[in-house]
């Protein structure tokens, strides 16, 4: 019992990593007055992205080296969904497009773009079979050296790569950053009202710019730890299913908060598999279970809506563009 019991909190924290970066990202764009629905486009790019770049690297040498595996993957991911975010934040601050269209064409965009390449890449080089980078998911899902050696805790806690726990502290360092510095203050000061921001001399576009493409690239950062660590290094079409619905679900979970999201994307992560710890349930029972997230983020959105607190509401001015002449 305890065994199983680990080694689903174990899985439940693998779910829930990709969840954490797409919440987190989504959490620091919200927190600007942006409400960035194309959060599920942005991991794909930023799985297709690393995808790309390892294969070229894999490719090009006998021997990869797993420190260059990491890097170059990584800062691919890092500006593939920069990229993303920039192209919305373009649109829907400078040129102020409705921001729920732009958000869910992005993800169609974002989607698009990763089943192309995903599904072209190798007849592009001429090869065949499927992509396999072995090398760089063999790189990320490299664990702690001495997690063999603490039993069942070290199995259950520490047998992650590091992505895992980078997870953890972009998430502290978010917070940090909005609850105790000058720079969250003045982000918080644009999501709330950008005319009062504007007003105290606050850049306004540069901060929601600059939260937007940071927590697009955070986000991509998913996409990036579910290709290489999660299924090793390989592609598959739609593989990510409603991962990322799932992390702006959380962001309401977690009350826009990201020391929240933490707790918040490893239990979604666990309601998400939880059906297949459970015997003897059919393929329509597991589906309903499936739906446990969602309908526990609506309760959530309920109650906080009912309470209205001030604390666990969105920013006041989310999904709204800023036409500084109207101040």
């Amino acid at each position: 019992m305890l065994t199983t019991l680990a080694h689903f909190i174990s899985a439940s924290i693998i779910q829930g990593t990709p969840l954490l970066y797409g919440a987190v990202g989504e959490i620091l764009t919200e927190k600007s007055g942006n409400l960035n629905l194309g959060i599920p486009g942005i991991m794909y790019v930023g799985g297709i992205s690393g995808i790309i770049s390892g294969y070229i690297y894999e490719r090009s040498t006998q021997a990869p080296n797993p420190y260059l595996c990491i890097i170059i993957t990584l800062l691919s991911a890092l500006i593939g969904s920069a990229l993303m975010s920039l192209i919305y934040s373009f649109l829907t601050i400078t040129l102020r497009a409705n921001q729920n269209v732009t958000g869910l064409a992005l993800t169609t965009f974002g989607i698009g773009i990763g089943n192309f390449f995903g599904g072209s890449l190798l007849g592009f080089f001429g090869d065949s079979g499927s992509i396999a980078l072995n090398a760089t998911g063999a790189a990320y899902k490299a664990s702690l050296p001495f997690a063999s050696k603490l039993g069942l805790f070290g199995e259950t806690f520490l047998s992650f790569g590091f992505l895992t726990y980078v997870a953890v502290v972009v998430a502290i360092i978010a917070s940090y950053i909005i609850n105790k510095t000058k720079v969250g203050l003045n982000l918080r000061a644009v999501g709330e009202s950008p005319a009062t921001a504007d007003a105290a001399g606050i850049n306004v576009t540069l901060y929601k710019y600059v939260s937007t493409v940071v927590g697009g690239a955070i986000a991509g950062l998913g996409g990036l730890y579910f290709v290489f660590d999660y299924i090793g290094g390989t592609w598959t079409n739609n593989g990510f299913g409603d991962r990322g619905w799932l992390a702006v679900a959380i962001v309401i979970f977690a009350l826009w908060k990201p020391k929240s999201a933490i707790f918040s994307s490893y239990l979604f992560g666990g309601l998400y598999i939880c059906c297949v710890y459970i015997p003897g349930l059919t393929n329509s029972d597991k589906e309903l279970i499936k739906m446990a997230p969602y309908i526990v983020t609506i309760v959530v959105l309920i109650l906080t809506s009912i309470k209205k607190k001030r604390e666990n509401l969105p920013p006041a001015s989310l999904g709204l563009s800023y036409f500084r002449e109207e101040r």
